[in-house]
């Protein structure tokens, strides 16, 4: 592919894969076609788990001596939705009033590509070598339950005994402008379902009958009422959002013999998914009578204090934007949970205003802005 130090055709090229998780759809051919073509050496790592789909994944390494800076990364994305709600096809990757319209185009195809363009200036300018390698860890399992890709991509560098010394997410991190945002971490989210269970019984004679409801409902009220916490150093304050609530009983005059809801906390380093869940039964014992509690935690609060990294990112975002960007744990989480157990790690891409909406774009002076900050980043670095 021609011109790899200009983002926006591989980021075209990109998007025209409807790579909706788990098909990779040939996101991950286009990708190591250029990287080879670049020089990179290229490996492709297939993640397999029980009960999930199969996960193409890719690993690329130019240079073979440490430091290894490290760009992350994902090609799935959420499916395009109702498509006669864009404006644009989906997968069309069009160009139109100074935007790059298609599914992917913010989150993330175009950082991956800025990536790449951002490695190829740098590379066009020290052709005579510097002291390091570049790499990129590309997943097709960030959108989906993230079980068959950055992690077993980390695992399989383990194996072989290979290192990354540091880490650059590109999720689109920006709010508003390009250079408001670096995320330094990201909350923990747990996700749970409550089953509360009593005795089915006629409305009319309640003294047969133990009805679960009034004890589910006095307990979805002791979270309603809890305050986890009043925030931390780097993070906004942990937060309870019940999400659903399910008796499945059509008849009024019948007293349920079990009623369910669902919750998730979003929270912060001030507790763990362990503290967490032993706190929930603490709250539920209270109340009394039979309940489950199944709980998934997608991630734990984590935090690449600010220091080395953060400083390197901001500068360089402000040498090419004149913005000193916010260092931030807001929103939900990313794959840089599972990296942040192997290096230090911070994200920053584009501006996620339009991320999984109809009519997703990246206007492509911010996808130019985006591949000078990198390269300035890379310029740094080594």
């Amino acid at each position: 592919m021609a011109g790899l130090d200009q983002p926006l055709e591989l980021a075209r090229a990109l998007i025209r894969c409807p790579s909706v998780t788990p098909e990779d759809a040939g996101a991950l051919d286009v990708l190591q076609a250029a990287l080879e073509e670049l020089g990179f050496t290229c490996h492709r790592v297939r993640g397999e788990a029980p009960n999930t789909a199969p996960i193409d994944n890719l690993y690329a390494r130019l240079g073979a001596a440490a430091p290894n800076f490290c760009f992350a990364g994902h090609t799935d994305v959420v499916p395009a939705g109702d498509k006669g709600g864009w404006r644009e096809e989906p997968f069309g990757a069009e160009v139109r009033d100074g935007k790059l319209y298609g599914r992917g185009a913010c989150d993330m195809k175009g950082a991956i590509a800025a990536f790449v363009a951002a490695t190829a200036r740098f590379v066009a300018k020290h052709a005579d070598g510097w002291n390091g390698s570049i790499s990129l860890l590309i997943t097709g399992d960030e959108e989906g339950p993230a079980v068959n890709g950055t992690r077993k991509l980390l695992d399989w560098l383990e194996a072989r005994g290979e290192r990354i010394d540091v880490c650059l997410v590109g999720e689109p991190t920006n709010p508003e402008q390009l250079g408001d945002m670096i995320k330094i971490g990201r909350r923990g989210s747990l996700n749970a379902r409550l089953s509360v269970t009593g005795t089915q019984g006629h409305a009319a004679y309640p003294q047969l009958a133990d009805n679960p409801l009034p004890r589910l409902i006095a307990m979805l009220g002791l979270l309603s009422a809890a305050r986890l916490d009043q925030g931390s150093t780097h993070f906004q304050p942990s937060n309870i959002e019940i999400t659903s609530i399910d008796v499945g009983n059509r008849a009024a005059n019948v007293i349920p013999a079990r009623a369910e809801a669902a919750f998730n906390i979003r929270f912060n380093d001030s507790h763990s998914s362990a503290s967490l869940t032993a706190w929930l039964h603490e709250q539920f014992d209270s109340v009394g009578g039979a309940y489950e509690l199944d709980i998934e935690v997608t991630g734990e609060a984590f935090l690449t204090p600010p220091g080395e990294l953060s400083a390197l990112i901001s500068n360089a975002v402000e040498a090419a934007t004149g913005r000193v960007p916010e260092l931030s744990t807001t929103g939900g989480t990313s794959d840089a949970r599972f990296i942040k157990d192997h290096c230090a790690v911070a994200e920053f891409g584009l501006i996620g205003r339009t991320m999984h909406k109809t009519d997703e774009f990246v206007e492509l002076a911010a996808l130019d802005a985006l591949t000078e900050i990198y390269e300035e980043i890379l310029r740094r670095y080594f």
